[in-house]
């Protein structure tokens, strides 16, 4: 097998890892939080997998890994500004 294969298999075997992890710990129902955090592990775990197997560019990459930063942040600081008001 190739180098790009095992890097692809072994970041989807870490994402599906994550992924069992993250519905394991996580309450019942799908809330505005339980969404937002699936979409986001989803969007990391495919551009990763993608990005290594030479199919998306690593610039796209690191694009993709801010956007998640930003949101994420934003899902942090918005409860916090929703119960100051």
């Amino acid at each position: 097998m190739s180098k790009e294969i095992v890097v692809t298999v072994g970041i989807f075997a870490i994402g599906a890892i994550v992924l069992i992890g993250f519905f394991v710990t996580k309450s019942k129902g799908f809330g505005k939080f339980s969404a937002s955090t699936l979409v986001l592990l989803t969007a990391l775990i495919l551009s990763t997998a993608l990005s290594a197997s030479g199919i998306m560019d690593s610039r796209l990459l690191v694009n993709v890994i801010m956007d998640v930063v930003g949101f994420a942040g934003g899902l942090i600081v918005a409860p916090a500004i929703d119960k100051s008001e």
